[in-house]
């Protein structure tokens, strides 16, 4: 059976891909920072399936303690997916500097360390996959701002090449853009819904070799430029 590791798995995307993979008979370790209904309930639904994990991917020594703690655990895939927007003061007129940095932690800082915490966990050629975002691309920005979470998605993106360097012929890195979803972080006014984004995404996961290792790609399988 195959085993996958998905942070940020309470709501959203995560708790999508949690759904999706369950259903497919993978064994899945959700971890989120706090518990909830819709995980509890496919708890009761795959008791044998679902581990929830605590976990607050902002906080380096949770991230620390995590091989220990999830020690004799064998992982095949990687999900990168806990991630924050940031608050409103992302303009040049009216940037926070301390949002700024807390939005840096988490959206890229805390994936490059979250995986090499799991190094060790990792199966041979297991696949490692970061959710970014399109707003991360400096050939797609024509529109400025949100200053936060574009560098935190661009500074992502560039972890996820050096890490596929790095690890080429060991495990596969590639990064993902999920498209704009109705979720918490989306609104109500995106395209696509999280089933769509996911099922998608989990068919670009599932052709993964080292051949596309590096790259960065729509839910779609479209190629994106950096």
């Amino acid at each position: 059976m195959q085993t996958v590791f998905i942070t940020g798995a309470g709501r959203g995307l995560g708790l999508e891909f949690v759904r999706q993979y369950l259903r497919e008979g993978w064994r899945v370790i959700a971890a989120r920072r706090q518990g909830n209904a819709w995980l509890d309930e496919l708890q009761q639904d795959h008791p044998e399936h679902l581990r929830q994990y605590a976990l607050d991917v902002a906080d380096p020594a949770a991230i620390a303690a995590l091989p220990q703690a999830l020690a004799g655990e064998g992982i095949d895939l990687l999900i990168n997916n806990a991630g924050v927007y940031g608050g409103i003061h992302q303009q040049l007129s009216d940037l926070d500097p301390g949002e700024f940095m807390r939005v840096m932690a988490i959206n890229a800082l805390a994936p490059l360390q979250l995986t090499r915490a799991l190094l060790s966990a990792l199966r041979p050629a297991a696949r490692i996959v970061h959710v970014t975002s399109l707003m991360g691309s400096m050939a797609d920005n024509g529109s400025g701002g949100d200053y936060a979470y574009r560098a935190s998605k661009a500074a992502l993106n560039a972890i996820g090449k050096s890490m596929a360097v790095d690890l080429y012929g060991r495990h596969p890195v590639i990064l993902l853009h999920p498209g704009w979803v109705r979720t918490d972080m989306g609104g109500s006014a995106a395209l696509i819904d999280a089933e769509e984004s996911v099922s998608g995404m989990r068919a670009v996961i599932a052709g993964l070799h080292d051949g596309h290792s590096g790259r960065f790609y729509r839910y779609n399988g479209e190629e994106l430029p950096w």
